[in-house]
């Protein structure tokens, strides 16, 4: 059950949204404090199900979903629409906002005690469910995300930079760490699954071969890879000490518009990284302009740092003689 005490307090926070970001933060304690029992209190990584697309659910995913969508009664959002729940739901008729959830991002991590994370978004409600969520990403009131890592903390924009709250243990209260962040540009770190290489479409590979290829190649330095299966922990990582991460469309069945979902992951997300001076595309366009087709549709996915996504959108504008072509050869690099 959540504290009806404020668990944060901020005149950063719009007066009309406050309701909402205090039941987030309120359930996440709760969250929070579940997780860090780990072994010790209930099972919550077995597999109790699957969502409409197929995906399993962990037994604290579905918790979380139960736990967000209670709290948000009392607010007023009218539509909740959850990565965990088919259709969206009636939460409050009289309410003026649409709020889309992960409720637990990374739930594959439970069980090894790695950071995971709740993703949210919130629009102005129209009239039905699918038009207050199948619309452009830039259209959004705010986006975020809560980490539940050594620290637990609320990364949120609406729309006038990113903010970091972290949950003070001393106080309970989620309390104003950083007002303005901003992704570092200099970071020699990406983030992509590897294992996905030979599905890859060619500009992609050709990106990943000339990372490789460290200082003897094009890049002309050495670079990190990094992969951990949590959306919010790559992008916390990435907030923090700059870098990539890609998650492409691939050749797979399935995975032609990549895994991630637009609406309760990669919109928001984007929203988080461009107010940090960021970018998010799909690859070559911005997610911002993007508006999802389905509510649970998905959109591949590259962030971070400005110029290193800008670099893999124009390897998507290559010819094809030269994303096929040994390293060293593109006209990218060229003079």
């Amino acid at each position: 059950m959540t504290s009806q005490t404020p668990v944060i307090t901020s005149d950063l926070i719009p007066t009309e949204l406050s309701s909402i970001i205090e039941a987030l933060c309120a359930v996440s304690i709760d969250v929070a404090r579940i997780i860090a029992k780990g072994p010790l209190g209930q099972s919550l990584a077995h597999q109790v199900g699957e969502n409409s697309d197929g995906d399993g659910q962990k037994a604290l995913d579905v918790l979380a979903d139960d736990m967000f969508a209670e709290a948000l009664k009392s607010t007023s959002v009218r539509w909740y629409a959850s990565e965990e729940q088919e259709d969206a739901v009636l939460l409050n008729p009289e309410g003026k906002y649409a709020l889309a959830i992960d409720p637990l991002d990374g739930s594959s991590n439970i069980d090894v005690n790695v950071s995971i994370g709740t993703i949210f978004s919130i629009y102005e409600t129209k009239e039905g469910a699918e038009e207050s969520f199948l619309r452009p990403a830039k259209e959004q009131l705010a986006g975020g995300y809560i980490v539940f890592g050594p620290a637990t903390a609320l990364v949120v924009t609406f729309g006038t930079g990113t903010m970091q709250f972290v949950l003070n243990p001393d106080s309970g209260l989620f309390e104003l760490a950083e007002k303005a962040m901003e992704i570092p540009q200099t970071s020699k770190e990406f983030a992509i699954n590897a294992s996905n290489y030979r599905h890859w479409s060619k500009p992609v590979r050709a990106y990943i071969d000339d990372c490789l290829a460290g200082a003897e190649g094009p890049r002309e330095k050495n670079f990190n890879m990094r992969w951990v299966g949590s959306l919010v922990a790559e992008t916390h990582r990435i907030l923090t000490r700059g870098g990539i991460f890609l998650y492409p469309s691939d050749g797979r069945k399935g995975y032609e518009n990549g895994r991630l979902r637009m609406v309760y992951e990669c919109a928001p997300i984007a929203f988080v990284i461009e107010q940090a001076q960021g970018r998010a595309t799909n690859g070559s366009d911005p997610i911002m302009n993007q508006a999802a087709e389905t509510l649970h549709g998905r959109a591949p996915l590259v962030f971070g740092s400005a110029e290193k996504v800008d670099r893999v959108a124009a390897y998507h504008d290559l010819p094809e003689e030269e994303v096929s072509a040994l390293f060293g050869q593109r006209g990218l690099f060229r003079g």
